[in-house]
């Protein structure tokens, strides 16, 4: 069964196309650029667009998601660079959204009412939800007979408790507009909660897990018995802790004071937190956790410092959020590739059972799967690399079924 997965922004769109049940795609790529203007001109974008062993790029303008699409398409059914004969063989398209609010509370087919509700929610989710939409748009244009599935990130964690996810703020804030946390990666934590509770032979419903989906964005998880009960992302994705250019999170009135001292807008500052703090801020040398952990400088090392100090609090207070933790997994751009980072967040954790083992931890190395606790701790360490295409195809392919 052709499973394709289209993960849309609003400047790109990625994809991959699954032959189920199996995890390795068919083809995979990227289309960026998509409706960018430079100069006054349209800028010339590219698309990436690898199959099996090989890899196929090119350069033209893409106008918008339709023609992005469409040239995909062409892509995967073309005589030398495809991997179908015909667009008839895709049996369905699973869409990633970043937010489903409260209402898409798991995957569902994307009818008329779930697009329409979707787009009611773009204010709280500005940033991806109008080039997820034009995804799913562009897609129906040219796949109108097939089942439309939207996955959302928010949906796992669909079960934290009231007292988790309502804000101390005024009540009316979360009834009239939408203020609460809803948690996010929630694809990529389900996936690798999933997985470790396989290779350790057990039910998820048996463990006690936290994720630590940490790359250039950042989120830990606390999942207990199958469900999650607290998540580090809130309202947005800039809560939590540091990221690449994120602040995670931080005192309010600091924003309020700094507002009135740089004489900035919402919007300014808005970019400012997101997109020019984090390592980046901190560093001053990039957002690249690789980048600031090769430079010696002093901002460099307390950056990373930063960084590590927050996971640990977080791991603390997630142990005692769940009376426990059976598993602590690792995942994302640093968590499944970094092996100094995750050696220095177990460092000084023997208390509550959790250590890494130097020799495990270089075995398992840089996108390796596998255990890396030492023997005999009560806490299973691991090292997951995430797949969340790979989640938006299975959940995709229960509704063709």
């Amino acid at each position: 069964m052709k499973i394709l997965v289209v993960n849309a922004g609003s400047s790109s769109l990625k994809y991959q196309l699954f032959d189920m049940p199996t995890k390795e795609p068919l083809a995979k790529g990227l289309c960026s650029d998509i409706g960018v203007m430079e100069n006054g001109a349209p800028k010339v974008g590219r698309i990436k667009h690898a199959y099996g062993t090989n890899e196929h790029k090119e350069d033209l303008v893409i106008a918008n998601h339709d023609v992005a699409l469409s040239r995909v398409l062409e892509l995967l059914t073309d005589k030398e660079l495809g991997v179908i004969e015909s667009v008839d063989e895709i049996a369905a398209v699973g869409h990633r959204f970043a937010h489903g609010g409260e209402k898409l509370r798991q995957s569902a087919v994307l009818g008329e009412e779930e697009m329409a509700y979707l787009q009611s929610i773009v204010p709280i989710n500005p940033l991806h939800g109008p080039g997820s939409i034009a995804g799913v748009e562009a897609c129906r244009k040219v796949m109108p007979n097939v089942p439309h599935v939207g996955v959302f990130d928010t949906a796992f964690h669909a079960t934290i408790p009231d007292y988790a996810y309502i804000y101390p703020l005024p009540y009316e804030w979360y009834e009239n507009h939408m203020v609460r946390r809803y948690g996010f990666h929630g694809t990529s934590h389900r996936y690798v909660s999933l997985r470790a509770a396989e290779l350790l032979g057990k039910k998820p419903e048996e463990l006690k897990t936290i994720v630590c989906h940490l790359g250039n964005g950042s989120s830990i998880t606390a999942i207990k018995h199958g469900k999650v009960i607290d998540t580090t992302m809130g309202f947005t994705p800039q809560e939590g802790v540091p990221m690449g250019t994120r602040s995670g999170t931080i005192d309010p009135t600091i924003v309020t004071y700094m507002m009135k001292q740089l004489n900035t807008t919402p919007d300014e500052m808005d970019n400012l937190l997101n997109k020019q703090s984090g390592l980046l801020g901190v560093s001053g040398v990039s957002s690249n956790c690789y980048d600031v952990m090769q430079n010696e400088g002093y901002r460099a090392k307390l950056a990373i410092d930063i960084l590590i100090h927050y996971v640990k609090k977080i791991i603390g207070s997630f142990v005692a959020e769940m009376n426990g933790v059976d598993v602590l997994v690792f995942t994302a751009g640093i968590g499944e590739n970094d092996v100094i980072i995750r050696d220095r967040i177990c460092k000084d954790m023997e208390y509550l059972g959790i250590t890494a083992d130097e020799a495990k931890n270089k075995a398992v190395g840089r996108g390796g799967e596998g255990e890396i606790s030492c023997d005999g701790e009560r806490v299973r360490v691991m090292s997951i690399p995430t797949n969340e295409e790979y989640m938006i195809a299975c959940d995709t392919m229960t509704f063709v079924k």
